[in-house]
């Protein structure tokens, strides 16, 4: 009888990190044999990792013999049948030796890092406010912002991995960011962290119901702009879309239609600046949601912040302030990283993945933002394709882009409506596991309450950029940048305080500390003092930008309700 519970309160962070080295070693030897069956990764091999199927063997874990394939899918099952859930449940099994377990651990990870590289860019790819945020602050801070958060964002995905290899173990597998809190500051942070993802991914989703919305408006209304569908019914017909397919349960059915919403996004982005660079912007688009000082008139560029009236975001400071929200928007994506790893079969290499992720994105957004804020300047729109003045290239982007849309809304649903399943209604109501049949008919009832909650919140806000803009700084930014800086202290900090002298006892799952309390901590500290200072630094500088983001995002909020657009909650009026 093995019982293997990840959020039991007696298992230490040194008892964590013990299975997680042993894992570590196991994984290396995994992937040896592996790359020794298959052959080092090629472009193709990349191509088809991302189309692989889950619970597909790919590698032999030493501790596997004679069919290993079907040995671990028998133990998978096994836990399944035990109320396991791979996604997100806790692994509680009982009657499941630990051999089984590690088995059904072991074929929960099927992922390569070549398809994590598309996973991450399906994630934070989303160029289409870049020319928007260059808009509000000029050439110069546009390239510097983006830049910085770049360079910073990846750096919180590393801190993310560091922790992740120093934590996970197949005896104790991390399934999120919550879990990962959870073993460096306790239950509470736990709980904290996953209320907030919970509630991040409905807001992503509210605000996909509202641009896709727009998008639907603006495809109804034809090129006179003498009809078209009542504004909130453009918006239920979104939601409607995301009851469907929200049906879907697993990650694994969401993967290839993923990889195919990159190549979308790809060649959206081509046809805009196409015909950004042949056509005037949409004049009436830009004055029915920003005033009359977005008529038509000469397209102006500025090297550092528009003057006052010139972007459309807000007057000097504030405008600059919505545009680094969206930069920071942008980027947003660390939310998800640790599922990700949890499904790789050598997580060792999710920095190949995140490293060249960055990079591409990073490329995208820079060359992107510049190329669209050079053509239509003050008058750029968010998201750009609706800026569009041809109503046949509009209509065509807005089609594509409701796909991937659709896609993203609806897998940020599933992970959203998971989180908040497992940690409201399994644990404080005793609700099923997603695996059992009761467990199924509980989710086709929750999709539906889940996409109708997230139309009200995005009815109720008809200001695109300023919602997303909030919940940039207020989310996305903390769990980008805020969060992970403090997970590197802790973890750091606790990892460094163990001496050579301290033991894990296994058999009595006791760990001999020499010391506890602030003694303890201080030299953990001071193992890496410049370090850790530094992340102390990123912290509170997360923090300040936050607050000021936020500031910025209600201000314009309150403008937007005191008439500057004819968009009303819950009204027939369309912002495009």
């Amino acid at each position: 009888m093995h019982t293997a519970h990840a959020h039991d309160p007696s298992i230490s962070f040194e008892e964590y990190m013990h299975y997680a080295e042993i894992t570590r070693s196991e994984e290396v030897a995994a992937n040896a044999l592996y790359v020794s069956a298959h052959g080092p990764t090629t472009f193709t091999s990349l191509i088809k990792d991302r189309f692989r199927r889950g619970h597909i063997k790919t590698d032999v874990p030493p501790t596997t013999t004679g069919d290993a394939a079907a040995e671990e899918k028998a133990a998978a099952e096994k836990a399944a049948d035990n109320g396991v859930d791979g996604a997100l449940s806790e692994p509680v099994i009982t009657g499941v030796s630990a051999a089984e377990w590690k088995q059904a651990s072991r074929a929960m990870r099927t992922a390569g890092w070549g398809g994590v590289f598309y996973l991450i860019t399906t994630d934070i790819l989303g160029p289409f406010s870049a020319p928007w945020a260059f808009a509000q602050m000029g050439y110069g801070p546009g390239v510097a912002l983006y830049t910085v958060f770049g360079i910073m964002s990846y750096y919180s995905g590393w801190i993310m991995w560091k922790a992740f290899m120093g934590l996970d173990s197949d005896r104790y597998p991390l399934k999120g960011y919550g879990d990962l809190y959870y073993r460096v500051f306790g239950p509470l942070a736990r709980h904290l962290v996953n209320f907030a993802q919970g509630l991040q991914l409905l807001l992503f989703v509210s605000i996909l119901i509202l641009g896709n919305g727009q998008a639907i408006s603006q495809m109804s209304q034809g090129p006179d702009k003498n009809v078209g569908i009542c504004f909130v019914a453009c918006l239920v017909i979104f939601m409607v879309s995301g009851f469907v397919l929200g049906q879907i349960r697993t990650l694994q059915r969401f993967s290839w239609i993923a990889n195919i919403s990159v190549y979308l996004n790809l060649l959206t982005i081509f046809m805009i600046m196409g015909v950004a660079a042949n056509t005037l912007p949409n004049f009436a688009t830009t004055q029915a949601s920003f005033g009359d000082n977005f008529g038509p008139g000469p397209v102006l560029t500025f090297a550092g912040t528009p003057p006052d009236g010139l972007a459309s975001g807000g007057s000097g400071f504030i405008g600059s302030l919505n545009g680094l929200n969206q930069a920071v928007y942008s980027y947003g994506g660390c939310m998800i990283f640790a599922a990700f790893m949890a499904e790789m079969r050598h997580p060792h290499d999710f920095w190949k993945s995140l490293l060249i992720a960055e990079v591409f994105i990073y490329v995208v957004y820079m060359f992107f933002g510049i190329f669209i804020y050079s053509y239509q300047g003050q008058f750029t729109y968010n998201p750009v394709n609706q800026g569009l003045s041809p109503f046949a290239w509009q209509t065509a982007t807005n089609i594509i882009l409701l796909i991937t849309s659709l896609i993203a809304a609806a897998l940020y649903g599933n992970i959203g409506l998971k989180v908040l399943y497992v940690e409201l209604f399994q644990e404080v109501f005793n609700f099923p596991p997603l695996t059992v049949r009761k467990g199924k008919y509980l989710w086709a009832v929750l999709v539906p309450i889940y996409w109708a909650i997230a139309f009200i919140v995005g009815a109720a806000i008809p200001q695109f950029s300023y919602i997303s803009g909030f919940i940039g700084a207020l989310f996305i930014l903390s769990f980008t940048y805020t969060l992970p800086a403090l997970l590197a202290l802790g973890y750091y900090i606790r990892k460094d305080a163990m001496t050579p002298e301290e033991r894990f006892d296994p058999t009595t799952k006791t760990y001999n500390y020499v010391d506890t309390g602030v003694k303890r901590w201080i030299r953990g500290y001071m193992k890496r003092p410049f370090f850790n200072t530094w992340n102390l630094i990123y912290m509170l500088g997360g923090l300040a930008t936050t607050g000021l983001g936020m500031y910025s995002s209600v201000e314009g909020l309150i403008a937007a309700f005191d008439g500057a657009s004819q968009a009303t909650s819950f009204g027939c009026g369309s912002p495009v």
